[in-house]
C-alpha cells in the first residue's frame, strides 16, 4: 500500500532544512520571553493536566468554520452572525498563538522535522488569520463578496494548519505523555546492585522495557520513570534541587515521593514505582 500523499507531503515539508535557520531563532526568542515560571505553567496547560494550546484552537477553528458555513449556505439573514462569528475568532487568535509557539519552543533540541513542520504550521495559521482579518474589514465596508471570498481563501489556510496541527501532534507526538504506554510488572524486580545506588546522586536503571531513575534521599530510595512526560529527556542526567529533580532539557521540577509537578511546561505527573532495598540489591514494583 502506498503512503497517503498527504503524509508524504508533511515528510516533505519536513526534510525543508532552510526553515531551520529562521525556526532556531524564533526558537530561542520564544524561549527568552517565556522562561520556566508561572506564566509558561498557565500557557502550557500544567493547571489543567495536558496542553493547554489543543484546547484553544476549536474556537479560530470553530468560528471561523461556521462563519465560512454560513457564507455558503446561510444567504443575507445571516451576514452579521457570520462577522460575528469571525470577530471572535480573531480576539481567540492571538492567546492560541502563544500557546502554539511555547509548546513548539520546547521541541528543542529534539525533532528537526517537527522544528520545520512547526514553522509552517504557524505561517499557515497566520495566513488564515490575515485573510479572515481581511474579509471582515471588506464585509464592515460593504464589499460582501470581496469578503465572502477572503473568507473562503481563509477556510483553505486553516485547513492546511490544521493538518499539519494534526501531524505534529498525532503522527510526532507533540504535547503528548511520552509514558503513557509504560507498564511496569506489579511483583517485586531486581534493577540494581544497592552499592551502585549513592546519595543524592540520580542513577539510571531498567524495570523490564521502562528506564527508571533512581535517587537515594535521606535513607528512602525514590523511583520514577526516567523518560521525562513532556519531551522524554533523560531524567537521571537532571540535577536534584531540593526534593525535586529537574529535567534537563526544559527544566520540568518533578517532586521525587510521588511523581507530582512542582514546575512546568511537562502538564504530566511523572509515574513513579515502589523501591526497596532487599538482599543486596534495589528491587523495584508498579505504585498501583
Amino acid at each position: 500500500m502506498t503512503r497517503p500523499a498527504a503524509h508524504a507531503l508533511a515528510e516533505a515539508i519536513g526534510s525543508l532544512d532552510i526553515l531551520d535557520k529562521p525556526a532556531a531563532t524564533i526558537g530561542r526568542q520564544v524561549r527568552r520571553l517565556l522562561p520556566a515560571g508561572p506564566l509558561k505553567d498557565a500557557l502550557s496547560g500544567v493547571w489543567m493536566g495536558h496542553a493547554l494550546h489543543p484546547l484553544l484552537t476549536d474556537v479560530p477553528i470553530g468560528t471561523w468554520t461556521s462563519a465560512t458555513l454560513l457564507d455558503i449556505a446561510g444567504g443575507r439573514d445571516s451576514e452579521r452572525a457570520a462577522e460575528l462569528l469571525i470577530a471572535i475568532g480573531i480576539a481567540a487568535a492571538a492567546p492560541t498563538a502563544v500557546t502554539g509557539w511555547s509548546d513548539w519552543a520546547d521541541s528543542e533540541p529534539g525533532s528537526d522535522e517537527v522544528r520545520r513542520i512547526g514553522i509552517v504550521h504557524a505561517v499557515s495559521n497566520i495566513t488564515a488569520l490575515a485573510l479572515y482579518a481581511g474579509s471582515l474589514a471588506a464585509r464592515r465596508r460593504g464589499r460582501r463578496a470581496a469578503g465572502v471570498a477572503l473568507g473562503l481563501a481563509g477556510a483553505g489556510a486553516l485547513g492546511a494548519g490544521g493538518w499539519l496541527g494534526g501531524d505534529l501532534a498525532y503522527a510526532r507526538g507533540v504535547g503528548v505523555n511520552e509514558t503513557a504506554f509504560q507498564h511496569a510488572p506489579g511483583d517485586w524486580t531486581p534493577v540494581l546492585d544497592a552499592s551502585m545506588l549513592v546519595e543524592n546522586r540520580p542513577t539510571a536503571a531498567r524495570l523490564a522495557d521502562i528506564e527508571l531513575l533512581l535517587v537515594r534521599r535521606n535513607g528512602a530510595i525514590h523511583a520514577l520513570a526516567d523518560r521525562c512526560a513532556h519531551r522524554g529527556g533523560a531524567l537521571h542526567e537532571g540535577e536534584l534541587v531540593g526534593d525535586c529533580i529537574e529535567c534537563p532539557l526544559h527544566g520540568t521540577r518533578i517532586r521525587l515521593q510521588d511523581g507530582s509537578l512542582q514546575r512546568g511546561p511537562s502538564t504530566y505527573p511523572q509515574p513513579v514505582f515502589e523501591a526497596r532495598e532487599h538482599g543486596g540489591r534495589v528491587e523495584v514494583r508498579s505504585a498501583a
